[in-house]
Formats: structure tokens, sequence, C-alpha cells
């Protein structure tokens, strides 16, 4: 009988081929193991992967840990801390790597020889489980534990945009110099750290089979052919996942992303602001600089009431970012670009707007939230320039993403 490696679908995951290869659970027979998991860490039966891991013959699983929103996924937003728990079912500790702690301690992994990871990422720097797996890998490689990936699709495709993280603005939402939208999977980022960061580690990267990085119409997911599953409370759909590298630039401000709606982070708004007249005044700047930012997506005004978060309760006009039709290309679609022109635009319409919102983000004081979201000073300090052109941003953000195209050439495994 041969090797299933995807099933129904030709598609096979890292936790597919592990639970189906037996050669690949004879290199971990006789080992204690610990696991990073949330509720999108699922077979193609959507088994979840702790479940499917403890049923193999021969695999001791001894622990697991929980990321950010937690083990099952169900805390709301940021700084919004998980407990350590014990599974009911197989009677294993879990432990939190978003509560008195972001780095597992070595206490932690003394429940294990090493550590699987199995996380559903979305391709964009500021989302914490690529942090969760530097931290994970750092503190494994000073214990001598060893470090398998269970590769998983990266939802928003091989594009590339924004803007490297500048030295000393580091955090939980960057863990390094890394692009805003690196078009990466976290397999392909777990090499790219160990080589930067000169890491003694024992890595495995179980590589995806059947999967394209770049086939149509999914552009990195494989659509209509595996279960979408939200990596986080607010990633309901591929939508949310395409318009991310941008959107969650609005974290740091004080417009609505839409949490509290069915449709968050595809958009945004506020009461005080009119979404008709921010789009007439983003279109006339991308034609009068001719710059292309507006390709690849369909923009149009319209209203919400979140139920909760910011200006709950309260009626808001925006814009909403259509990426769910023929023409969405990712290489045309520059959701950085896209938000950074709303903000230029708002600016432009509503001078003495308070848009920058001052608040603790991510445990950081020191701070605005969104510089430490776009990882430097420069997209602030744009839009507050009257002066500033869209070729100044442009030429920015033109440098960078070449530097980083240049960095992940080596470590693409999927075409």
């Amino acid at each position: 009988m041969g090797q299933k490696f995807g099933g129904k679908t030709g598609i096979a995951f890292g936790i597919d081929r592990l639970i189906n290869e037996p050669e690949f659970q004879k290199q971990l027979h006789g080992k204690r193991i610990g696991l990073v998991a949330h509720p999108a860490s699922v077979t193609e039966d959507l088994t979840h992967s702790i479940d499917a891991i403890a049923a193999i013959p021969g695999l001791k699983l001894t622990c697991a840990f929980g990321p950010q929103h937690g083990m099952k996924g169900d805390k709301q937003y940021n700084m919004i801390e998980s407990e350590d728990e014990l599974d009911p079912v197989h009677q294993i500790p879990i432990f939190s790597l978003y509560g008195k702690t972001r780095r597992p301690t070595a206490e932690m992994l003394s429940h294990c020889d090493g550590v699987l990871i199995d996380l559903q990422d979305v391709g964009c720097r500021i989302y914490t489980y690529l942090t969760t797996l530097f931290y994970m890998m750092e503190e494994c490689a000073k214990l001598g534990k060893f470090v398998w990936v269970l590769d998983r699709p990266n939802p928003a495709g091989r594009a590339v945009e924004g803007s490297i993280l500048r030295a000393g603005n580091e955090s939980f939402v960057g863990m390094g110099p890394v692009i805003m939208r690196h078009g990466m999977t976290l397999g392909e980022m777990s090499r790219w750290i160990k080589d930067t960061y000169k890491m003694d580690l024992d890595l495995k990267v179980m590589e995806m089979r059947g999967y394209s990085i770049s086939r149509a119409p999914g552009y990195g997911w494989p659509l209509e052919q595996r279960a979408w599953i939200n990596p986080s409370p607010n990633i309901p759909n591929l939508s949310s996942t395409r318009c991310y590298p941008g959107t969650v630039m609005l974290e740091g401000t004080n417009l609505s992303e839409g949490r509290g709606t069915t449709r968050p982070l595809e958009g945004f708004g506020a009461p005080d602001i009119s979404g008709e007249k921010i789009l007439a005044e983003m279109e006339k700047l991308a034609e009068r600089e001719n710059v292309e930012w507006l390709e690849g997506c369909l923009l149009r005004p319209y209203y919400f009431e979140p139920t909760f978060y910011k200006h709950q309760g309260k009626l808001c006009s925006g814009i909403q970012i259509h990426v769910d039709h023929a023409q969405y290309c990712p290489d045309h679609f520059k959701p950085y670009r896209v938000q950074a022109l709303a903000f230029k635009a708002l600016r432009n319409l509503y001078p003495s707007y308070e848009l920058w919102r001052n608040f603790p983000y991510e445990y950081v004081y020191d701070r605005l939230a969104i510089d430490v979201i776009t990882g430097c000073e420069t997209l602030r300090k744009w839009v507050d320039d009257p002066s500033a052109k869209l070729s100044d941003l442009e030429a920015f953000l033109s440098h960078d993403e070449k530097k980083w195209k240049e960095q992940m050439h080596d470590y693409q495994i999927y075409l």
C-alpha cells in the first residue's frame, strides 16, 4: 500500500505527512514530544493535532503549548492572557505562551525532549505566531531540544510588501528584521531564522506535499480543497488574511478595523469621517502621482456599527476592501500601500484628526502603537508631513522589498 500524501485533496500539510508516513514517526519513537498548536492545527479531516499525534502508536506526547489567543482560540484581543491548563482528554499540561511569559521556560521544556510546531500563520510579521516560533527555537537551542516545524500554507501567498523592522524596534509583534508581508511559510521562515541568528539547533521542516504558494484561485491557500479555520478570532476568512498586512496598522489608530463586525480587518471606519470623501481623495492622489497602489482590489464606501471594541454601538463610515473577486491578484494588490494611502487621504481631509492611538500595545509602553506595528517611524511621519509625496513612501518601501526578496530567495521551498 502506497503512502497517502494528501488524502482526498492531493495536498498534505506537515501534520498530514507525520500521521501518514511511518518513517517520520520512527524518528520520534522513544522521545518525549511537546506540541505548539491552536484551533487551526488540524489534519485534513479536521482532527486536532493533539488528538492525531496522541493516537500514533509509539509516539509519546507529554505536553503542549498554546500561543496568543490560547489553545482554544477563545481570547479576543491583544494583551488578554491565557492560563496554563491540563488537557482533559490526554491529561498532559498545556502551557500558555501568552500569559505570565511569552517565552517557553526551562521548566516548561523539561517536560519534553523536543517540540513540534503546528501553527497556521497568515504571512505577516506582526502576527505573533512568527515571534512564538522564534522564541521557541531560541529556547530549544539553549537547552539542546529539537524543533520540528509541521509546515502549513501562507494564505497571503508569495507577494512581499512593506518595511523591514529597524533595529531597536523589536517586540512581540516584531521579532527581528523581517518585512511586514514576508511571503514565506513558517517552515521557510524557521530556516531563515536559524541561519540569520546562527542557532545551534536540531531543526527539521516537515515540508508540505502537493502545495503551491502561487496557484490561482487561492494564491497561497488551497481554496476549495482545505477547510478554513480561524487561526485567531478576527481572521475569519481568506479576505481578512489578504488585507491584514495593511489593515493591521489600524490597530495603532483610533479608526475601527471592524472588530465587533462580521468582516474584521477588511477595512476601516469611524463615526466622524466620510468613507466616500476619503475614497475620492485616495483615487485623486493615486491618479495625480500616477501610482498603482489601488490595483488588484475593489474599494467601496460602507457603514457599520461595531458590537464591541472601538466605537462600540456607533454608526461608522469607512471603506471596505474587496479581494474575493476574479480580478484579485496578490502581485498587484498592495494592502500596505492601500492603507497608507487611506491614512494620507484622511490626513489631507481632516488635518487635525486624532489618528494615532496612544496606548500600550503588545507590552510596549514607550512608543506609539503605530511605530511598534510598522517597525519604524517612517510611515507615521510620512502621513503627518503635508509635503510628503506618495513617491517618497514608494521609494522607501521598494528599497526594503528588494532587500527582503534577495534574502528570502534561498529559503523558498514551494512554487
